[in-house]
């Protein structure tokens, strides 16, 4: 469980830090562990749901690209 301290992302500082849409930085991180999800899943698909995204989050999704490459 990450730290209260740890610092949080929205996709979209995600998405400017790394040059990519929004939607793409959603889709990187719709099923990783550990990703704050605000909503329900089960509404409509009017209602957006928010995603954030803690530093350790997204260090282990940077950490698996990177080694993948």
């Amino acid at each position: 469980m990450a730290a209260i301290s740890e610092r949080h992302f929205t996709v979209k500082d995600i998405a400017g830090v790394w040059n990519l849409s929004p939607v793409a930085v959603r889709r990187m991180f719709l099923n990783e562990p550990g990703v704050l999800v605000i909503g329900r899943r089960d509404v409509s698909r009017r209602k957006r749901v928010y995603r954030t995204l803690s530093e350790s989050v997204v260090s282990r999704v940077m950490d698996r690209l990177a080694n993948h490459f």
